[in-house]
Parts: C-alpha cells; structure tokens; sequence
C-alpha cells in the first residue's frame, strides 16, 4: 500500500522537515492551480514521470511554467534513448499515486525498491520555497527547497540537480544542449 499524506507528514516530522500544507480544491494540471499560485507563496511547479528506452525512470521536475525539449530530454537526465511519458499504470507501481497528482513526495513509495532517479530542475532549486501535492491534488505542500534534497536523501534517493529546462539552461550559459 503507497503511504498517505498521514503518513508523509509524519515522515517530515521524523525527519525534522518543516512544512506547511494548504488545502484547496483538487488540480489536475498547471493550467487549473493559476489562483492557487496568488495565494500560496512560493515556486510552484510540474512534475514529468518518464522512462527511457531502456526502461530507467526518471522524475523530472521543474517549475510550473518552465520550458523542456523533450527531445532532448533523455540527454540532459542520462537516459538511454528519448524519454517518453510513463503510463498510470506504472506510475501507481512505482511512485504510487495517480496522474494530477505527481509529486517529489512520491519518492516515499519508492523508498524500498529505488526505480525512479529524481531529477531537481536548477532553475526551480533557486526558489526558498517550493510547492507540491502532498501525495493527491487536493492540497498543496510548502517546503524549503533544501528540504527538498533532504526529503529524497532520507528516501534513499540521490537526487540530480540538473539544468533540464530552457531557463535553467541559459543561466548556465549551456543552451546548446
């Protein structure tokens, strides 16, 4: 069974990570939290469940309105061949929860077996604070984003912070990849 919100909450305070989670009406998509971003400070953001053609995942997130070439994606991240988007079925397998509601968070349901390699957009790790689903899109979670790093350390994840957006890319003076 995937661990709940419950059990999330209670992860971040054995782990000595503060957070602060606003409930709101579920979102779906980027394009349905548009007032939730008015009212809950902070860089919100977008997650991206993909596998290569070798079947690696890899969760990729980045703020909400940054731009990725997907094309590119896989050389960014150290994927084997293009990356495409991993089905519901997978991700409830891997991550367990459900499309809408992807989220960093997850990493807590892929503490044992490790499939999925998280990748931290640089742009978004230049925010103080971050926003995510704390598991299901009906709330929004509020965390530093050195916690961030903390959080998936302490799932057993290594997270990458990559220049995987266009933005991130530019600053990094690396815009030709």
């Amino acid at each position: 069974m995937p661990e709940d919100r419950a059990e999330l909450m209670n992860f971040f305070q054995s782990e000595g990570i503060e957070v602060s989670t606003v409930d709101h009406e579920p979102v779906f998509t980027v394009a349905e939290s548009g007032d939730l971003h008015d009212r809950i400070p902070g860089g919100h953001t977008k997650n991206l469940f993909v596998k290569d053609k070798k079947g690696r995942l890899f969760l990729v997130v980045l703020l909400h309105d940054a731009n990725v070439d997907l094309k590119k994606l896989h050389q960014v991240v150290g994927g084997q061949g293009r990356v495409s988007f991993g089905n519901a079925d997978l991700l409830m397998e891997a991550l367990g929860v459900t499309p809408g509601s992807v989220t960093p968070f997850s990493l807590i349901n892929d503490r044992d077996a490790q499939r999925v390699t998280p990748v931290f957009d640089a742009a978004m790790m230049e925010h103080e604070i971050l926003n995510f689903h704390p598991l299901l899109n009906d709330a929004t979670t509020s965390i530093k984003s050195g916690d961030l790093l903390n959080f998936a350390k302490a799932c057993g994840h290594e997270p990458q912070v990559l220049a995987v957006s266009d933005e991130a890319k530019e600053k990094a003076g690396a815009s030709d990849l």
